[in-house]
């Protein structure tokens, strides 16, 4: 029988040395795991492109969702900022390409330079998605959602969008907010909006030039009733929606603004927790740790992290916000 020979290369492999093709153990494991996180990432944008597809009628238009930027309030932008947040992390990810280049010529200070440089446009990315969350979930016009569950809009004659507190009417009335403190331990609801019903329906009467907007969409725009057929449709009124959450979305489909929170927020998750490596990465490389051992390839490593969240942003970007 013949003996089993163990040689110093097959050491080498298992402590972590180049393998078969040059890559080493880390930088396989990376490979895993990035290739598990891209099919994770594609079943949620397969799930997502489902429901558009199956709701198509009713899916909000994203140029109308996302149209704000910051310090210019009131000015129409869509998709000015997102594409900027696009730009930004697309910017950074060339940062990271020259750092993990410096560290194969062993230039500690351009790697840091370069490091701090990926690490900044990380941080304003998640800057720039915690502000466009909040713009989102508190609204701009608001809607009413009928008995049936649809949404309506209010717009002028010429189809400008309008706002509920430029034309709701303040009425007499008080509303109760029910919570379980108040001993209705078996009801609960979110924070009261800004109107009731009856006060938007009645402002609504009192401007003969307000025409209601349905979520129904014909030829890439939004149909907008008559007169007559806005005030049969506002009798089915039950909630005053303000911005969005899990439950209704003053935007159009609920379906909508879930994916939105659940993609962006998953994502977003995957860049606070490049962030978060990057800066240990950076202090690792401020210490001179790499720089002792004469490799920089933990730099590369956390490199195609980076990378791989940039990529799959640009898939987020081009099918949620683009397509």
């Amino acid at each position: 029988m013949g003996a089993t020979v163990t040689t110093h290369d097959e050491h080498a492999i298992l402590d972590g040395g180049p393998g078969p093709l040059g890559a080493t153990y880390g930088k396989m494991m990376m490979w895993y795991f990035i290739l598990s996180d891209a099919l994770t990432f594609s079943g949620f944008l397969a799930a997502y492109g489902f429901s558009r597809f199956k709701f198509i009628e009713t899916w909000p238009i994203a140029d109308e969702v996302f149209t704000h930027f910051p310090f210019l309030h009131g000015v129409d932008a869509p998709m000015y900022y997102v594409a900027l947040m696009t730009f930004i992390l697309i910017f950074s990810s060339v940062t990271m390409v020259l750092a993990v280049d410096a560290g194969h010529h062993l230039k500690k200070t351009k790697v840091a330079i370069y490091m701090a440089l990926t690490i900044v446009g990380g941080l304003i990315f998640l800057g720039s998605q915690a502000w466009e969350w909040k713009n989102f979930i508190n609204g701009e016009f608001g809607a009413i959602e009928t008995k049936g569950g649809s949404i309506l809009q209010f717009v002028t004659k010429e189809g400008e969008r309008v706002s509920l507190a430029e034309f709701a009417k303040v009425l007499p009335e008080e509303r109760e907010h029910l919570s379980r403190d108040k001993g209705v331990w078996f009801m609960s609801e979110p924070n009261l909006p800004s109107y009731s019903v009856n006060e938007i329906v009645e402002g609504f009467k009192a401007n003969p030039d307000l025409l209601i907007r349905t979520e129904q969409i014909v030829d890439k725009k939004k149909v907008v009733l008559n007169r007559e057929e806005s005030l049969k449709r506002l009798g089915d009124a039950k909630y005053v929606v303000e911005g969005a959450n899990l439950v209704r979305n003053e935007y159009g489909h609920k379906l909508f603004a879930n994916f939105f929170f659940f993609i962006t927020g998953f994502h977003g998750f995957h860049v606070f927790s490049g962030v978060v490596i990057n800066v240990i990465i950076f202090f690792n490389v401020l210490l001179g740790t790499y720089e002792k051992r004469k490799s920089y390839e933990m730099v590369e490593k956390v490199g195609l992290y980076w990378h791989f969240v940039d990529l799959v942003w640009v898939f987020v970007f081009t099918f949620f916000y683009l397509v």
